[in-house]
């Protein structure tokens, strides 16, 4: 998370750190659609000019904004994952793992859902604001992606072979993430929180028992 927050006073030099804290700010408001450089600027008291020289516009702004949100994902299914209890049989320990992170997931889409939007937004330049060559070539693979990627794997090496059935990691992502977006903004965002609970755990349920036999 940026050391500073939006609004706050921002110390000579800290600029960039203040812009992007005011992005992080818009986009939890109201997703990515929100954030704009020169509303970034507006929020922290300087001209867009002074926000143009840490941003070459608000792709690479939204970019920000977008690492830091996956970040949040992943922090968010992690503590998730340290929540649950422990079990001494490796098998149900993987079980726990593999459900409390994928819980961690949906549960800060629902929590966090500007953000979570952020996450997955790709960011487009427009003509006036920034340059085709400012765009990255190549992005890192996402934490959350790997987090739940090496806790199937441990299930897989607990549980008993069967092929054809154990669901990928882009499989299982694909389910959580799915199931996120129809609760954040499809016909499931209507259910009440038991509704939603009892979706969410038959969804989770589903996908440890694809990861291994029990």
């Amino acid at each position: 998370m940026p050391a500073t927050s939006a609004g706050k006073t921002y110390h000579h030099g800290d600029l960039r750190n203040a812009l992007i804290c005011a992005a992080v700010d818009l986009a939890t408001e109201g997703g990515p659609e929100r954030v704009v450089l020169r509303e970034a600027a507006r929020r922290v008291g300087v001209s867009p000019t002074a926000a143009y020289r840490h941003f070459d516009g608000r792709g690479e702004l939204l970019r920000t904004v977008r690492t830091h949100a996956r970040r949040e994902l992943a922090a968010a299914m992690e503590r998730a994952a340290a929540r649950e209890p422990g079990a001494d049989d490796p098998g149900l320990a993987a079980e726990r793992r593999v459900t409390a992170l994928c819980r961690g997931y949906v549960g800060f889409a629902v929590e966090q859902p500007g953000l979570y939007r952020a996450a997955f937004c790709v960011p487009r330049p427009a003509a006036a604001d920034e340059p085709l060559s400012a765009r990255p070539s190549a992005e890192p693979e996402i934490r959350a992606f790997t987090l739940l990627r090496e806790a199937l794997e441990a299930l897989t090496r607990q549980g008993a072979a069967r092929p054809g059935v154990r669901p990928t990691a882009a499989a299982a992502w694909s389910a959580v993430h799915g199931l996120s977006l129809l609760l954040v903004d499809g016909p499931l965002r209507r259910l009440s929180a038991q509704g939603r609970s009892v979706v969410v755990e038959a969804t989770l349920a589903m996908v440890v028992s694809g990861a291994a036999a029990r």
